[in-house]
């Protein structure tokens, strides 16, 4: 399966070590030139942002998941961890099972 990255250089080269091509794009206009350059492609069946590159462009991530195209979008904490106010994946399926340990 073809993935992509965008977003923060630390992350990029992270991405690349196995073997994850990406993208550095730190501005909104990066990240939207970013965005649409993955996407025109369509080589990419996963798309993985940081929270903080998927921030910048809400309106275009959302317009590309309601049609359910692929590259499947994932956002990702960035190196200094999730944004403010995000719940982390693991908070939200506990709240949905309502276990809590």
């Amino acid at each position: 399966m073809a993935f992509h990255f965008i977003g923060s250089e630390e992350l990029a080269i992270g991405f690349r070590f196995v073997g994850v091509p990406g993208t550095v794009a730190v501005t909104p206009e990066e990240v939207r030139q970013a965005f649409a350059e993955v996407t025109r492609r369509g080589e990419a069946r996963v798309l993985v942002l940081t929270e903080e590159a998927a921030a910048m462009i809400p309106r275009e991530l959302l317009d590309w998941q309601m049609e359910g195209r692929y590259p499947l979008i994932v956002e990702l904490p960035g190196v200094a961890g999730h944004r403010k106010g995000r719940t982390s994946l693991i908070d939200s399926i506990r709240d949905a099972v309502g276990i809590h340990v």
